[in-house]
């Protein structure tokens, strides 16, 4: 293959002087091998005959400014020390606030404290802690609730329960309809009771009618409440983020950004919960810039911006941002530079098929990557279809290499082959955009729940779990069970309606929504409706399989749904993977830039 591309890409995470055990400051897998060592590929930017970069319809996309920005970060690594000393000897006393007392509601109190805990980014300290407080709880539930008339404590109770995979009957609301069967008006007025119910029906499944007429209700009055001037600013604000994502779909690692400085002016917060809150965060936050430093490098040598045209989203700091949807606590470095780099080749992949490659190139890299290996035609692409191709097989290889002293070859191998199914849906769609072809919704959906990615990222994510995926795992995804098709076809249908406008500028009409015009004889926003409230059911769906699921691990099912969690804050309103200048940016900055205060 080196004979063929005339390269060889090196993609270990250490130099001969700086390896990551000495980087962190605290015992780390390390990845084997020599160090960076590269053969420079040769760039060009001409093109030989109706491949010339002249007539190909792309649109060019910006640089990132995220790429360079944190090589000059220092990081005192004794700083980061000091943190973890100082949770350690706090981590006890928060340990004994959530399982010292007994009794019935004594084990409201601790269940009360999940949702705390969950808030403020805690929950990762305290994991058998939770467990064993809901299993415990979940025996007695019926005594716990028996005579409980508040509408916070009641609301909080059944969202921790289902949170954590505990079904709990969403009857227990009744108890705050009136006699007209409509929920009081008394209500209105109690802006945390209001808040907690709201963020509770973000949990409902299919069957559960009364929390879409809770989310109606609260809904409503929230944006009053907000509006009015009647409750204290700080939860004015607080509610006014929740109702653009409630916590349910909030990436776990986004909830205490704002959960932090909410609670601080609770004038009831606890100073060691606040604490402690704030010293965890901050040694995220740091650890997350050491994470940066090493996979921006990585990034930088292998020069893609200029090997490659300019028609790749240049996103390597937000790759490594949406990692943190699955895998986010300090530990897990080695992880999230390994899964940000998997996420790069399905990025590359995605841009080289849907934005660039014409049709005969596509068809190289297609039956190349099918092979798992250049095809005979290969040889005569651009030499930027060689590079996309080379850095694909190259960075399997060195997974291949790690992961394959521990026995966990098999993860590899079931991850190549969910990639090459996502190359095949791109291949798929890339013809029928080639061609201006606008298929029956039905026919498109069917390919672009494929090509969209959902399953060749969680492939991706079994591969780098600290939980080691089993082959029982990858089965299961490939058995395509519901839970994973509803994921599958909600981030589709969120796709195609937040970068339709993107999708018609350059001219790409093989769209969920012109499908569904078309099959259906109805306007753009007649189409955007009907696709939104297939999403809407589609998150009930999720809510429903990730409780009733059975003989799958629930690191596997939550990690399924992080990567819902992840979808959703990536489409909310905004195409976040393509133009993460919005929104996106705001999330990076609040985690990677703007350090918290102690």
């Amino acid at each position: 293959m080196e004979a063929k591309f005339g390269s060889q890409i090196s993609l270990h995470f250490r130099t001969n002087s700086f390896p990551l055990r000495k980087l962190y400051g605290f015992p780390l897998k390390t990845f084997s091998g020599t160090s960076l060592n590269h053969l420079r590929l040769k760039a060009t930017n001409t093109l030989k005959g109706d491949d010339q970069e002249s007539i190909r319809k792309f649109k060019k996309l910006p640089t990132s400014e995220w790429t360079h920005y944190f090589h000059s970060f220092v990081v005192d690594v004794s700083e980061m020390d000091a943190l973890r000393n100082e949770i350690d000897a706090l981590k006890p006393k928060v340990k004994n606030t959530i399982m010292s007392s007994q009794g019935i509601d004594s084990t409201k109190k601790r269940i009360l404290m999940i949702y705390m805990l969950v808030s403020l980014g805690l929950a990762h300290h305290f994991e058998e802690e939770i467990y064993e407080t809901l299993r415990d709880g979940f025996g007695k539930i019926e005594e716990m609730l028996e005579d409980e008339d508040d509408l916070c404590t009641l609301s909080i109770i059944f969202w921790a329960f289902r949170r954590y995979g505990h079904y709990i009957s969403s009857d227990v609301f009744r108890r705050f309809k009136g006699r007209n069967g409509n929920f009081k008006e008394s209500l209105t007025g109690y802006a945390k009771g209001m808040l907690s119910l709201y963020e509770a029906a973000h949990l409902g499944t299919t069957k559960d009618y009364i929390l879409q007429e809770a989310l109606s209700f609260t809904s409503s009055h929230l944006e009053s409440l907000a509006a009015c001037g009647t409750c204290p600013p700080h939860l004015s604000v607080h509610i006014q983020n929740v109702l653009s994502v409630p916590q349910h779909w909030n990436m776990e690692i986004l909830v205490p950004v704002e959960y932090i400085p909410f609670y601080e002016q609770e004038k009831d917060h606890d100073e060691i919960l606040l604490k402690f809150a704030k010293l965890s965060f901050k040694l995220l936050q740091l650890q997350y810039i050491q994470d940066l430093k090493i996979v921006t490098k990585w990034y930088k040598e292998l020069e893609f911006a200029s090997k490659l045209p300019p028609y790749f989203r240049d996103n390597i700091v937000v790759n490594y941002f949406y990692v943190l949807a699955v895998i986010y606590t300090p530990q897990h470095s080695y992880e999230r530079i390994m899964l940000t780099q998997y996420f790069t080749c399905l990025a590359i992949l995605d841009d080289t098929f849907d934005r660039y490659a014409s049709l005969p190139e596509a068809i190289s890299l297609a039956n190349s990557l099918e092979r798992w290996a250049p095809n005979d035609a290969m040889d005569k692409q651009p030499d930027y279809l060689k590079i996309v191709l080379n850095f694909i097989l190259k960075t399997f290889e060195v997974f291949q290499k790690e992961l394959e002293p521990e026995g966990r070859s098999y993860t590899v191998k079931a991850t190549i082959e969910e990639f090459k199914t996502v190359t095949k849906g791109n291949f798929d769609l890339a013809k029928w955009a080639h061609a201006v072809h606008v298929p029956s919704f039905e026919e498109y959906m069917k390919v672009g729940e494929e090509e969209i990615s959902v399953c060749s990222t969680l492939a991706g994510i079994f591969m780098c779990m600290e939980q080691k995926a089993t082959k029982e795992d990858y089965e299961w995804l490939k058995s395509r069970p519901k839970f994973i098709q509803t994921l599958c076809a909600r981030c589709r249908l969120k796709n195609d309606i937040t970068g339709f406008e993107d999708d018609m500028s350059r001219g790409y009409v093989t769209n969920a929504v012109n499908c569904y015009m078309k099959q259906y004889g109805v306007t753009k926003q007649e189409a955007f409706g009907e696709l939104n409230k297939i999403i809407v059911e589609a998150d009930k769906i999720l809510n429903e399989e990730f409780l009733t699921t059975v003989g799958v691990r629930h690191c596997v099912l939550k990690a399924t749904f992080d990567l819902a969690r992840m979808i959703f804050i990536t489409y909310n309103g905004y195409e976040g993977f393509t133009y993460p200048q919005g929104k996106i940016k705001e999330y990076m900055t609040s985690l990677f830039v703007d350090r918290i205060g102690l």
